[in-house]
């Protein structure tokens, strides 16, 4: 093979570098303004790109885009909210609790939850400003809006936007309809009255598993996890349309929602995006990891059933 080979003269230890011209950014990433002509082209990036963070703060009413990726302490995109009254006609303090990102094929979505019980959606595809709405259409005096502590998106079902109340009480809104399709409420504090004050007034943020809308969020009653089967379907026991006089056989399988003792009480989770492994931290400053049983049934090479 040596005949065929071709003689190929060395290559410098310090070979001069290509000159390549700088990559431009545009005047509205450099400087954070608005421009009508640049949103249906920024808005799809924003929700894709790794190295865009949304920020926002209990002190005031924006949600800032900063581009880690540039070296500037400047927002590229500030979101604002509109300004909102309760429906007892008291004003609405500002603020986020908590932010999620919402991307699919029709829309880029930043949402917000406030401590006022309030959804704000920014749709990044069609402008800039924010639309609010509560769950329940109807004042009633004898019902308050509840702070929202948490959202998230539901990684196997995008569409449903799983929320967690102040008062334990657990939920899913339809991003379709904007409807709350499923409901979760919580045994009573007043279970174990030692700690039913501490429990109520600490801050919880579960997340969802990634198969199945599987929910995990802390016990506001006792220590331990509660697994809420958040399926988009009515078979679902948190199913705000779920009969529970049909007989079990009827529906796709039987469904129900699991506890999980655990030696502490649980403030946050967060699963593993492969194989769902939950990580929670507790109020006793510990973590706690909570894994599943893989079972393979016979006769279906079915490996993804869980117990």
């Amino acid at each position: 093979m040596e005949k065929y080979a071709v003689p190929v003269a060395p290559i410098g230890e310090n070979p001069r570098p290509i000159a390549r011209s700088h990559w431009k950014r545009s005047l509205i990433q450099l400087t954070g303004k608005s421009d009508r002509h640049y949103l249906h082209d920024v808005a799809p990036r924003l929700m894709q790109s790794y190295s865009e963070v949304a920020c926002t703060s209990l002190r005031n009413n924006e949600v800032l885009i900063f581009d880690i990726g540039y070296a500037s302490s400047e927002p590229t995109e500030v979101l604002r909210k509109r300004s909102a009254v309760s429906v007892h006609g008291s004003s609405v303090r500002l603020g986020l609790s908590d932010i999620a990102l919402s991307n699919d094929d029709a829309r880029s979505c930043v949402i917000g939850a406030s401590k006022s019980g309030f959804i704000y959606i920014w749709d990044l595809r069609g402008g800039r400003s924010s639309a609010a709405f509560q769950s329940h259409k109807e004042a009633q005096s004898s019902i308050l809006p509840k702070e929202i502590q948490s959202i998230n998106i539901n990684p196997s079902c995008p569409y449903q936007l799983g929320f967690h109340l102040d008062d334990g009480w657990s939920g899913v809104l339809d991003l379709h309809n904007f409807q709350v399709s499923h409901i979760h409420c919580p045994p009573p504090t007043w279970l174990d009255q030692l700690n039913a004050a501490l429990f109520i007034s600490l801050s919880r943020k579960p997340s969802w598993l990634p198969k199945h809308s599987i929910y995990a969020v802390g016990s506001t009653s006792s220590n331990g996890l509660h697994l809420l089967d958040f399926y988009p379907h009515t078979s679902s026991p948190c199913h705000v349309d779920y009969d529970d006089s049909k007989n079990p056989s009827e529906t796709f399988e039987c469904k129900q929602n699991v506890f999980v003792p655990l030696s502490g009480h649980v403030t946050a989770c967060a699963a593993h995006p492969l194989n769902g492994t939950i990580v929670a931290g507790t109020a006793e400053a510990s973590l706690l990891m909570i894994s599943q049983k893989h079972l393979c049934k016979k006769g279906d090479g079915n490996d993804d059933e869980h117990s």
